[in-house]
């Protein structure tokens, strides 16, 4: 059995620290590799900004639905394993991911915390009521009342979700074992999580390319869908 497969296996309260690299299985690119969402983009601090939702909906529009929202992208291993260590272990998963997926693999919603929010939940901003994600992406005004819809995602600019930071920061505080997943870690205030961890809890990394990490953190340079894939929950 592998390293990653004995910590999870061994730990009492698992903390699943999540990002983009998750989601690359599924056929959505990550963000800042040279491939990524960004390549060849405006500044994304600018395009995914509150600035640019207010001052230039349709571009702010246009990127979104163009190049972040993918309906067709299902669940990989990596989701599902952490889906089954939550529903039998009482894992949390944090996720930085928009894209629902963590909770379309089954993944209990008293488990998950979507820390910047969630690209299927569409609301008008003009008269506060839901859309469906197809509305959305058909029309950027709500039929009803002709107000400029938005997904609920933290955008640059705005603040975290405090329910979402205080179950996050619950949750890192309890654990025993720490698992950063398909992050660069370099998105505040997600990445400063870590500093709220008990000292004697296991920090662990998988990732494709190396990330800064605390002297005591493990870091497993390998894919993560190939890492996941060995992982067994006993």
């Amino acid at each position: 059995m592998t390293e990653l497969n004995d910590l999870l296996n061994q730990a009492q309260h698992i903390v699943f620290l999540t990002g983009a690299g998750v989601s690359t299985a599924s056929g959505i690119p990550d963000y800042r590799s040279k491939n990524g969402l960004y390549a060849g983009q405006e500044a994304p601090e600018y395009l995914l900004s509150d600035q640019c939702l207010s001052q230039e909906p349709e571009k702010y529009y246009r990127f979104v639905t163009g190049s972040m929202i993918y309906p067709d992208a299902k669940p990989n291993v990596i989701h599902a394993k952490m889906a089954e260590f939550a529903r039998q272990k009482d894992a949390v998963v944090i996720t930085q991911n928009i894209d629902g997926l963590h909770s379309q693999a089954g993944t209990p919603a008293a488990n998950l915390v979507e820390f910047h929010g969630n690209l299927a939940d569409v609301y008008c901003q003009k008269c506060g009521q839901t859309a469906s994600l197809t509305e959305y992406l058909q029309d950027m005004h709500h039929q009803g009342c002709g107000g400029i819809l938005r997904s609920k995602i933290v955008l640059y600019g705005e603040p975290i979700d405090e329910n979402n930071l205080r179950r996050s920061l619950e949750a890192i505080s309890s654990a025993d074992l720490i698992v950063v997943v398909g992050t660069s870690f370099v998105v505040y205030p997600f990445a400063g999580l870590i500093s709220y961890r008990d000292p004697g809890a296991r920090l662990v990394a998988v990732n494709r390319e190396a990330i800064a990490l605390p002297a005591d953190g493990v870091m497993i340079q390998n894919d993560a869908e190939q890492e996941f894939a060995q992982v067994t929950v006993e």
